[in-house]
């Protein structure tokens, strides 16, 4: 997990960055430090500072994270969620990559989280899905969990799902779960098996 981490850091930097920012190469001749503030637009379960701050010291160990608010808290509009101070250029080198992570973890962990609320008198629970942004599942799937989700599986290599496409090609969910007993003879994996209703469950 921590490798994959430093790896999507290393990735968001090389695609944003690249080998300069030309912009501010161009126009911040002097080496000024600056402090920067970043806010909250709308109320919401705040999500990815960790990993945000994690990008700030491999763009530039030299930004400091004067106050930073936690993943998981509950933040109001216009609240200061962090204040970093640094090189200007490192700065601007960071902004986009902090904010891309921040935003899209807040809000899937708000959505998650007011969709928890819904159903918090029942003994049902949030599970996340496949259906994530390529390179990004892993900060995804980390945002449920901020929001009171729980994590299903991360691909489909550490669950046995049996889906509707499975059944068609077994001849059926009977065949299907005869088929995945004799395979998890010599493996030891979960197993779920998808439904459509209360005949097939």
């Amino acid at each position: 997990m921590k490798q994959d981490i430093k790896n999507f850091i290393t990735n968001a930097i090389k695609e944003d960055i690249g080998l300069q920012d030309v912009s501010s190469e161009a126009c911040i001749t002097m080496d000024i430090t600056k402090k920067a503030k970043v806010i909250s637009k709308e109320d919401c379960i705040i999500a990815g500072v960790d990993i945000a701050n994690k990008t700030l010291n491999k763009i530039d160990p030299k930004i400091k994270i004067k106050k930073s608010k936690q993943d998981g808290d509950k933040i109001k509009k216009n609240e200061t969620i962090m204040i970093i101070e640094g090189p200007i250029k490192s700065i601007l080198k960071a902004e986009r990559i902090l904010l891309n992570i921040m935003q899209r973890m807040s809000g899937i962990a708000t959505k998650t989280n007011r969709i928890k609320k819904i159903i918090s008198k029942t003994n049902s629970k949030i599970l996340d899905t496949r259906k994530t942004t390529p390179g990004f599942r892993m900060l995804e799937k980390k945002a449920v969990k901020i929001g009171g989700g729980e994590n299903h599986r991360f691909g489909l290599y550490d669950v046995i799902m049996i889906k509707e496409n499975h059944i068609k090609a077994c001849g059926g969910i009977k065949n299907a779960i005869t088929k995945i007993s004799e395979y998890n003879k010599n493996n030891n994996y979960s197993v779920i098996v998808e439904v459509k209703n209360i005949d097939e469950l």
